[in-house]
């Protein structure tokens, strides 16, 4: 009477819970690919500085090179030295 329908009537029986899941499934999905771009995104925004930009100085840096433009003598490098690594 029912033929090949497995006596449910409509062939498979999920109706419209069957349905709502298969939406939801769909919907995580989709804001999983859209979480993982915008992911990747920020992470290679996040690993390059802007274009041009020197990365920032130490005190000592900035110490090592007055001394290397003569603006300051030995002993005052030295002592200043001291005084940034205490």
């Amino acid at each position: 009477m029912w033929g090949g329908m497995g006596g449910h009537g409509y062939g498979w029986d999920g109706g419209w819970m069957g349905m709502g899941l298969g939406m939801i499934g769909t919907l995580l999905f989709w804001i999983l690919i859209i979480a993982g771009i915008v992911a990747l995104a920020k992470w290679l925004a996040g690993t390059r500085g802007p274009a041009g930009t020197a990365p920032a100085k130490t005190a000592l840096d900035i110490l090592k090179e007055r001394y290397a433009r003569g603006e300051i003598e030995r002993e005052e490098f030295e002592r200043k030295k001291h005084d940034l690594s205490g």
